[in-house]
């Protein structure tokens, strides 16, 4: 697989003159994912300074911080704050090494992975940079997060037609939207998994569907990459867009995008600077040669300490996924939403969102309500008890990670009166 590379920010001469001695200042050291799948998981909370503490279901907002993530942080203020960009080289080839872990998780090219800050900027890649006509229809599900809905109802002001696919009881049907698709339409956008309802949709039958009928497929995957098995060698999605500090368990303000080759030149850079070029580092003589991959929508200076944490915390992932393959992560977080369901029924919680949670279909969402108390009422007890859920689609959500404990869910479900 090809290392994709960050040009140094140095001229010859600077370099030739510095200490360019091999440092540890960019990567901490990552303690050996075991052998045994059982032991995994309890190695895995190790890692998580949040478990000391709280039970934590939040991960569909905001994720707690993994060790790995943190101590990165800390190692790169430390080293800013006593040597300034001394090591900058470091930092930059540690930055390229998210985008290579992810080409690898997703099966994809290095090339085709640019760094964002957040899944907005992703999905404005694309809603802004397609060469939409007046007369053009994208096609959206119901209930998306806003930042997979509002780039697309912008383009109205250009003339092109949005339609809403109203969901199923939570549930995104592919025949539904492709009911939808017309001679007109140039793209899906949907959500991997629905940030309220949990529902996973199966994005094999939406690719090959959108594809005989010759429409793109932009996949909002905040809530699903790393967690579940995606090979875009086989699920040739067209394009995707992913932030990091959700399941991933890394900083706000890093998070990665896939755009692939054969679109590079379709999806116009609305936004462009230094880094967009090729030869980016030749100041005084560089030219506007856009560089040939997803890099060139990096238009300036990257958040090199979010995403050098953010590679961090992904090397969790890939440590699992090299010894135990890439379906253990997604297998372990479907095993323990279901054991939460489990405990939540006993004490009369009511699902909503009754779509059946099976192993192509579910995630680790878990939506509920308790007969008699508000969702607000029910996060505030809980936070009273280290206990930490949100309130999305009109109920109580609990997001559950692979290391979440028994310990963990009970607390949970002791919350409501038995």
């Amino acid at each position: 697989m090809a290392t994709h590379r960050f040009q140094a920010r140095w001229c010859s001469d600077t370099i030739s003159g510095m200490n360019t001695e091999s440092t540890d200042v960019a990567t901490p050291a990552l303690p050996n994912c075991p052998a045994d799948l059982a032991q995994v998981w309890t190695w895995w909370r190790e890692q998580m300074p949040v478990a000391r503490q709280w039970a934590y279901f939040d991960h569909a907002a905001v994720g707690p911080l993994s060790g790995p993530a943190a101590d990165s942080l800390r190692r790169f203020a430390e080293t800013a704050s006593s040597h300034g960009d001394v090591y900058w080289m470091d930092w930059s080839r540690r930055v390229n090494s998210l985008r290579d872990m992810t080409a690898e998780m997703i099966h994809c090219d290095a090339d085709e992975v640019a760094l964002i800050p957040n899944t907005t900027t992703g999905i404005n890649f694309v809603a802004n940079g397609y060469p939409w006509q007046a007369g053009d229809s994208v096609v959206v599900p119901e209930g998306e997060f806003p930042s997979n809905l509002f780039p697309w109802l912008n383009l109205k002001s250009r003339g092109v037609d949005v339609r809403i696919v109203p969901r199923r009881d939570g549930r995104v049907v592919v025949e539904d939207l492709m009911a939808q698709v017309d001679a007109t339409t140039k793209l899906i956008a949907v959500s991997w998994v629905g940030y309220a309802s949990g529902f996973r949709i199966e994005l094999n039958e939406l690719v090959d569907a959108a594809h005989r009928a010759g429409v793109l497929v932009f996949v909002d995957a905040i809530q699903g990459l790393g967690m579940y098995p995606l090979d875009l060698r086989t699920c040739d999605v067209d394009f995707l867009s992913a932030d990091g500090h959700k399941w991933f368990l890394g900083p706000e303000g890093a998070g990665v995008a896939v755009i692939r080759k054969r679109h590079l030149d379709l999806i116009r850079c609305e936004n462009v600077g230094w880094a967009s070029v090729q030869n980016s580092h030749l100041f005084s003589g560089a030219t506007f040669d856009l560089r040939d991959d997803a890099a060139r929508f990096e238009c300036g200076t990257a958040n090199m300490a979010g995403l050098m944490s953010l590679a961090a915390s992904m090397e969790m992932f890939q440590s699992v996924n090299r010894q135990h393959g890439p379906a253990a992560i997604g297998e372990r977080v479907l095993e323990r939403a279901g054991s939460l369901r489990g405990l939540l029924a006993q004490r009369g919680a009511r699902m909503l969102f009754n779509h059946q949670p099976d192993h192509v279909h579910g995630s680790g969402i878990v939506t509920f309500e308790v007969p008699g108390e508000s969702p607000t009422d029910f996060r505030s007890r809980g936070l009273e008890k280290n206990v930490v859920v949100s309130c999305r689609g009109g109920g109580i959500r609990a997001s559950v990670h692979v290391y979440n404990s028994d310990d963990d869910l009970r607390r949970l479900a002791d919350l409501i009166p038995a």
